[in-house]
């Protein structure tokens, strides 16, 4: 199942997403994590923390599982 992170603007970046759901503490640790881990956007390898997601994208996690970004507004 995967758990939705809504958002009230047009994208979030992975840095972001990573620290809002307590993945990790900072911009730095997200840098260390994306290069240790890997973490899928849409089914592709992404390591850049600055990557912009978009509603509807899906990111997998290992070991915290899936997300989905969604639009508050529910588009």
């Amino acid at each position: 199942m995967e758990k939705e992170i809504k958002i009230t603007t047009p994208f979030i970046t992975l840095g972001q997403m990573l620290k809002e759901e307590g993945i990790v503490g900072t911009g730095g640790q997200a840098k260390w994590y994306l290069r240790e881990n890997t973490v899928l956007v849409n089914q592709e390898h992404d390591d850049r923390r600055g990557r912009k997601l978009y509603p509807d994208y899906v990111i997998e996690v290992p070991g915290e599982g899936s997300f989905i970004i969604k639009s508050k507004s529910g588009k």
